[in-house]
């Protein structure tokens, strides 16, 4: 036992010497956001997605040090607040929206960082600020005589370019998958809106998926899963009602643990615009993917939860 005890605090010491560097970079351009949002954000988020990581001594013992700088390299690479001038107002205020959605889904924090830094942990009233910021950015939605005109002639369009018998052959991402026409046929699983862009989705699901949700049993989703998540532009008429306008996107994601074992278990793909282009310039964007529902790896990586079928 003894001699154990010495092999194991030899190999303690061992491992200490082992550590992935945590690289500082510069801070270029922080977000400009009131002082309770700030004040929120560097206490629950800056550790991971800024370049002013507070490790406090137990972050730094190996192997919990391990974890820690993977859980930054990804964090940040991700949504990073120390580089916020390099990205366009847009897509910080997607990047704002992304964050709010996984903390109120209580992806964000980590548990397993909360359980460490209880300091980081969100009250009702933190997340009701960072709520009524992250609204306060959404774009204000008023009659649009434009958006309504370019409804109406995209829907002259729309059934054309969304079958399969007016074009020769599907059109196909750079990782291998088509364009799936059947969604249309599909039951919704549930739908969402985004408040920084002006859109409304609905997330559609093919019968596995919705057997599945039937049965509850989502977590794992079964092989052959199937979403399609489709985003339209919104509408707003005199009266201040809100419909879908014109077609935006539709993205899929297709469960299959052994063809999709790189990628999680599912196979992404993201069809823009009434033409249908692909997403991405090289077969590799799934990582983008991957980033985005990474906090959701313990359900199966899908943010979606279905409603009652």
């Amino acid at each position: 036992m003894k001699n154990i005890l010495i092999v194991m605090l030899v190999a303690f010491i061992g491992i200490q010497f082992y550590r992935p560097e945590i690289v500082q970079k510069p801070i270029t351009g922080e977000i400009h956001a009131p002082s309770d949002v700030r004040a929120i954000l560097q206490r629950s988020c800056f550790d991971c997605h800024s370049n002013q990581t507070d490790l406090k001594w137990f972050d730094q013992i190996a192997p919990a040090y391990w974890l820690v700088a993977d859980h930054i390299k990804k964090g940040k690479k991700g949504l990073n607040f120390s580089q916020w001038d390099q990205l366009a107002p847009s897509v910080q205020n997607a990047k704002l929206w992304e964050a709010f959605n996984q903390i109120n889904l209580e992806a964000m924090p980590l548990k397993s960082y909360e359980l460490l830094h209880p300091e980081a942990k969100l009250s009702e009233n933190d997340i009701r600020i960072l709520k009524n910021y992250v609204t306060s950015l959404a774009p204000k939605q008023k009659p649009d005589t434009a958006k309504v005109s370019a409804y109406n002639k995209q829907l002259q369009q729309v059934n054309a370019m969304h079958t399969t018998a007016s074009r020769p052959s599907l059109p196909t991402a750079l990782n291998g998958i088509s364009y799936i026409p059947d969604y249309k046929s599909w039951k919704p699983i549930s739908s969402t809106e985004r408040f920084d862009n002006g859109t409304m989705r609905i997330i559609f699901g093919n019968d596995i998926a919705i057997k599945a949700a039937k049965e509850h049993t989502t977590n794992p989703w079964p092989d052959g899963t199937i979403f399609a998540k489709v985003a339209w532009e919104q509408i707003i008429d005199s009266d201040g009602n809100i419909t879908t306008g014109a077609f935006k996107q539709v993205e899929y994601m297709i469960k299959d643990s052994k063809k999709f074992v790189s990628t999680k278990g599912w196979g992404w793909a993201r069809f823009l615009s009434p033409k249908l282009e692909p997403y991405g310039k090289a077969a590799d964007f799934t990582s983008e993917c991957i980033s985005c529902h990474r906090p959701m790896e313990d359900n199966d990586f899908v943010f979606t939860s279905p409603i009652n079928h």
